[in-house]
């Protein structure tokens, strides 16, 4: 059931990625959002298909591809909040060159505690070394949550605060307490289908430039 979901998620999200780009029709907002969706995917693909490998072939030992997918999904997915950033800036025409440092300075520093030797990506990963990369990049969504709430008027983007509020409402009991108790891995599924549902909300808005 897991490896279905997850092949739909790859397949479906790919596709509309591809969809909004060429439906953007040079639209700078929505060409993003289209590069934005397909950065997300193309990440969680290096993850993803491992795991379904696994699910189907539980006697293969994927250790090294799955922990090495989730260090380019943990990067992959900082980009794509990032590009959430830029496509604020660009839809409301509110640029804060103070806040975009400290977006970029969140990026940066998060991908580079992805990158310590430390997090064992491929090994036993240690809880705390989860915790650290996921102090700047729960900052991110934080910024994000609070920017697209405050421009919750908007009809297209007015729910994409909840999207990622849930998003990572379901992400974090991940982070904290998957080890001890596996089932919790479990909430990755409900988290990616607020991905889905952030993506279809710019599909939606690139059909309107028709």
């Amino acid at each position: 059931m897991e490896a279905i979901f997850c092949v739909f998620y790859l397949i479906f999200t790919m596709i509309i990625g591809i969809r909004i780009v060429c439906k953007s029709k040079g639209n700078k907002e929505f060409t993003l959002f289209g590069i934005m969706a397909i950065v997300l995917v193309s990440g969680d693909s290096f993850h993803l298909v491992p795991r379904i490998f696994a699910a189907i072939n539980q006697s293969g030992d994927y250790g090294f591809w799955l922990g090495t997918g989730k260090l380019i999904t943990s990067i992959t997915m900082t980009l794509f909040y990032l590009l959430m950033y830029f496509i604020f800036e660009i839809r409301y025409q509110k640029k804060s060159p103070a806040l975009r440092i400290i977006m970029c300075a969140l990026s940066v520093v998060r991908i580079a505690l992805c990158l310590f030797p430390q997090n064992d990506w491929t090994g036993a990963a240690p809880v705390i070394w989860g915790i650290y990369r996921n102090i700047p990049f729960t900052a991110m969504g934080l910024i994000m949550i609070v920017l697209y709430f405050l421009n919750r008027k908007d009809n297209l983007f007015r729910w994409m605060w909840l999207a990622i509020t849930l998003s990572f409402a379901f992400y974090l009991p991940v982070v904290l307490w998957a080890d001890v108790h596996p089932m919790i891995g479990m909430l990755m599924l409900p988290k990616t289908c607020m991905y889905i549902w952030i993506v279809m909300m710019g599909y939606k808005g690139a059909k309107q430039l028709d």
